[in-house]
């Protein structure tokens, strides 16, 4: 990886008169922007289907795409949707927040005018991938008829036939809601069509996008429903332990997330054959796969079903190398990011020291007196990716007015962080000068904003994955101000 820079931009944060942000010209537009601002990567947040609570790591499917972003004037274009079939919706928000409610509410309607007129000429394109994506594709369709069958309730509830995948109960099931089935997969073919000419448009233009991966699936998904002996189930399909973190500086309780963790033994079988095909969907998708809490690959925490809090967990081992290396015979050796925050211990900095793949750095965990790592820059490796914050962090002008005083003063200190400036150039110099291959940056903290901004607090429901960009704000004079950032620090591309 040459020297360069990226920012975090995620696709629900684009401008958009539709409530969210979509893969369409506003997309195209923040690309022209990256090219401009001398960035050479972007980075979005995980694009499958966000469940309750709205975050994109907990999914009905790790492999779909999320209906949100098909862009409904892009369809228009392809005449699937009449223009007052979609613009004089009101969808109920505010420029630089998304209403999911509303969302799930109206944009379904709206998806179901373009796929009826789709499924009413299918071309070879959509047989194509139809038969390229069977191995994922129609359980996902049968699984969400069944779910809007059954008014969204968790498959666990279903009747017994069809929790148990009972072969006669599915082919009854297909054949009552074909329709609804057959919808599905149109939704599918219409984001997955739109995502490949997002994706086209940047590569042309030399931008590489940065994916993100959750390790841990939801209970409530069809890779569960569809595949339960890849996970740690007991007779009745419940899980036997779930994921979290146990308790910290950060959080006196732990973290309670509450995914099913995977059957590493039965995995092992296969030679990790579910694995293998879900990083090479992600490397189809993505240029680059950063794969969220790389640690579990090590070491994994295990909490009792049914738990309130994190405390009662435990760790146990990850599968380790093993993955990795069926990984690397099937595929080669896709380009991945390993976050490896957290509470790390010598196995896992021994697994992606074996991997060879890139860690992040935080800038803002330098400066915070509960965590021991050391994430100053000058201390920075060549092979890792820097940040100033992720998705869980403050932007920096929130940090600083939420972080400990000592904490901040440190960073002051460090950086030589003045107002004149603003506090958040100042932080993002910080990696832009470190020896990092590659440093990335949140929109917010190009944007200077706050702690209203914030994308998401670890373990608060409500109030997460909202913020949006207003429009116009990723101007030409931002641009000229980035690209002479870049080149000051050598992160221009080449």
């Amino acid at each position: 990886m040459m020297r360069a820079s990226g920012i975090l931009m995620p696709i629900s944060s684009l401008p958009s008169p539709y409530g969210i942000g979509t893969m369409g010209a506003v997309a195209r537009s923040f690309v022209d922007f990256l090219v401009k601002a001398g960035q050479a990567y972007w980075q979005i947040l995980p694009v499958c289907p966000t469940s309750y609570g709205d975050s994109p790591y907990q999914s009905f499917s790790t492999f779909a795409g999320n209906p949100y972003f098909i862009d409904l004037d892009d369809l228009a274009k392809q005449e699937l949707l009449l223009p007052e079939e979609y613009a004089s919706i009101d969808w109920e928000c505010t420029p630089d927040c998304i209403n999911y409610g509303v969302m799930y509410e109206k944009r379904y309607a709206v998806l179901r005018c373009a796929a009826k007129r789709l499924l009413a000429k299918p071309g070879a394109d959509y047989r194509r991938f139809v038969k390229e994506n069977d191995f994922w594709l129609p359980d996902y369709a049968l699984f969400m008829a069944l779910k809007d069958a059954h008014n969204g309730a968790c498959w666990l509830e279903w009747e017994e036939p069809l929790r148990r995948r009972e072969p006669a109960a599915l082919a009854a099931a297909r054949q009552q809601y074909a329709d609804d089935v057959a919808f599905w997969q149109a939704v599918q073919f219409m984001f997955y069509s739109q995502w490949q000419a997002l994706k086209h448009y940047a590569n042309q233009q030399e931008i590489r996008i940065i994916g993100d991966l959750p390790i841990y699936v939801a209970l409530d998904s069809v890779d569960v429903w569809s595949c339960p002996q890849e996970f740690q189930l007991d007779e009745n399909l419940l899980p036997t332990e779930v994921a979290g973190c146990p308790p910290d500086g950060f959080s006196a309780t732990g973290q309670l997330w509450g995914n099913p963790l995977f059957d590493w033994d039965s995995m092992a079988k296969t030679g990790y054959a579910w694995w293998v095909r879900r990083i090479k969907h992600m490397c189809s998708t993505y240029d680059v796969v950063r794969i969220d809490h790389f640690r579990g690959f090590a070491g994994y925490y295990a909490i009792p079903y049914g738990e309130a809090t994190a405390r009662n967990g435990r760790w146990r081992e990850g599968p380790g190398y093993a993955l990795f290396a069926a990984i690397k015979k099937k595929l080669g050796s896709p380009r991945i990011i390993a976050e490896d925050l957290g509470f790390l211990t010598e196995d896992v900095t021994a697994l992606l020291k074996q991997c060879g793949y890139p860690g992040m750095k935080v800038l803002e965990f330098a400066f915070d007196s509960r965590d021991g790592g050391d994430y100053r820059p000058h201390s920075y490796p060549k092979n890792c990716i820097a940040y100033v914050g992720t998705h869980d962090n403050e932007p920096v002008n929130g940090w600083m007015e939420t972080a400990a005083s000592e904490d901040v003063a440190c960073a002051v200190r460090y950086l030589n962080l003045t107002k004149k400036e603003g506090y958040h150039w100042g932080m993002m110099r910080g990696i832009w000068s470190s020896a990092a291959d590659l440093a990335v940056v949140q929109a917010q903290d190009l944007l200077g904003l706050g702690h209203g901004s914030r994308m998401n607090t670890p373990s608060t429901l409500g109030g997460n994955w909202c913020w949006r960009a207003e429009p116009g704000v990723f101007n030409t004079r931002l641009a000229k101000k980035l690209h002479s950032e870049m080149e000051l620090y050598g992160r221009l591309p080449e």
